[in-house]
Parts: structure tokens; C-alpha cells; sequence
């Protein structure tokens, strides 16, 4: 019997803690602490690109931190280190972000300046152009993705006739022209003076100037008939220095 009660006052101080334990937390499990954000944000806006490593990985890296604060983290690390010139990572922080939530047209359009700095323009249009999806105004992606998209235009024009110079290479019958569609930099030399030359004529003052302009190209594609082939003659130097010349008429 002895034993019996001993038992039962075990039984019921037991019994007795885990009410008084049960009702300390109102019948509910211990909260889990929350991941305090603030010093990571405030490290990142003071530029503090130490404290901000060490701060921000501690909420980026913590598994417990609820997922609107890990957007916040990431962007504000992203942030920094753009500013500090480490693209890499900027991208990585800006790319986790919109995995999360792919509605931030802000970080769409700034990991396309980003993009945009490694010099990927086809990628940086894609963003300015993901964020123009989102916000059809948005102040900054819309003049960045019309930039972008006239620059790759732009470059496609230029690779469509790369290697061509200005005239038809079939039927050619003076040996310099034939040397100049058979090598690629001396074509694109070519196609450039012909182009400096339009331009050049298209700004000229008068009609007199532009006459003596256009004298000027005549005699330079004389000379260059009839001094290749001759020893000393240099061609793709007489075509640089004629590009040159060409560009510095009109202050380019």
C-alpha cells in the first residue's frame, strides 16, 4: 500500500507540472523566435558591405526565416553588392529573389542592368522586358528595354553584312577590289569609309562643300587603284588613315 502511494505522489506531482507548464503557454507549443531582419536591412543601407555579409547571411541562410523577410534579405544584399561592383553575386541574390516571387518588377529590371554590365544584352532584354510584362509603365524598364532592343537591331544589321564591303564582290575586275572581298577586315573598312562618307556629304554646309568632299573620296579611291600592287604600298593602312580622316571631318 506504502509503495502504492509513493507511486501516486510521484504520479501526481507529474501530473501538476505539466498543467502549471501546460497553462505558462496558454495551451499552445513555445513560439519559435522570429528572424530578426533589421540589422541585415540597416547594414545594407548604411552601404556596410561587412556587417551586411555577415548580417544578411544570417537571415538568408537560416531556414526558419519566413519567406517575405528572405525576399527582403536577398534584395537588400543584392542591392549591395551591385553597388560594390560584385555583379556575380548581385545576379545570384536578385535570381533567388524572383524564384521566390516572380511579380517584382523592380529586381527583374535590375538584375537586367546587371546583365547589361557583363555586357549579355539578349538576357538584359529579357528582364527589362519580363518587368515591362508586370508594370506595362515602368519608369525605368520600359526606356532600358527599347534601348537594349534597338542595340541588339542594331547589332544584327552590323552582322548581316560583316565581312561585305561597300560595292558587289561578283564580277570585280581590279585586284584591289578583289583583295578587298577576300578579306574580311578590309571589307568592313571599306563598307565604314563608304558609310563615313555619306554622312560626312549628308552634313556638309553647302553644296560646294559637299562637292569638294565628295573630290576628296575620289581621289583617295584613285590612289588606291593605282598604288596597290606597287612595292611599299600598305592598303589597309591608306583605308584606315582614310577612315580617320573621314571621321575626324565632322568631329567624330
Amino acid at each position: 500500500m506504502r509503495f502504492l502511494i509513493q507511486w501516486s505522489g510521484v504520479g501526481l506531482l507529474f501530473a501538476l507540472s505539466f498543467v502549471a507548464a501546460h497553462a505558462a503557454t496558454g495551451g499552445e507549443p513555445a513560439a519559435v523566435p522570429q528572424v530578426d531582419i533589421a540589422p541585415c536591412l540597416a547594414a545594407a543601407a548604411a552601404d556596410d558591405i561587412d556587417k551586411a555579409a555577415t548580417a544578411c547571411a544570417a537571415v538568408i541562410d537560416n531556414e526558419k526565416t519566413a519567406k517575405g523577410d528572405l525576399i527582403k534579405a536577398l534584395i537588400a544584399r543584392g542591392g549591395l553588392y551591385a553597388r560594390h561592383d560584385q555583379v556575380d553575386r548581385a545576379i545570384a541574390d536578385d535570381s533567388r529573389a524572383l524564384e521566390l516571387d516572380s511579380g517584382l518588377a523592380d529586381i527583374f529590371n535590375a538584375r537586367g542592368e546587371l546583365w547589361l554590365r557583363k555586357g549579355d544584352k539578349p538576357k538584359a532584354v529579357q528582364d527589362f522586358g519580363a518587368a515591362l510584362k508586370i508594370d506595362p509603365n515602368h519608369e525605368k524598364a520600359k526606356p532600358n528595354h527599347k534601348a537594349m532592343a534597338r542595340e541588339i537591331e542594331r547589332i544584327g544589321a552590323q552582322m548581316a553584312v560583316a565581312g561585305k564591303p561597300s560595292f558587289i564582290c561578283k564580277g570585280v575586275r581590279r585586284p584591289v577590289e578583289k583583295a578587298i572581298c577576300a578579306n574580311r577586315e578590309l571589307a568592313d573598312l571599306d563598307r565604314e569609309i563608304f558609310a563615313a562618307n555619306a554622312r560626312v556629304l549628308r552634313e556638309a554646309r553647302n553644296a560646294g562643300e559637299a562637292k569638294a568632299l565628295q573630290r576628296e573620296q575620289d581621289d583617295f579611291i584613285a590612289r588606291r587603284n593605282a598604288g596597290f600592287g606597287r612595292p611599299g604600298y600598305d592598303l589597309k593602312k591608306a583605308m584606315q588613315e582614310r577612315l580617320q580622316r573621314l571621321n575626324g571631318v565632322d568631329g567624330y
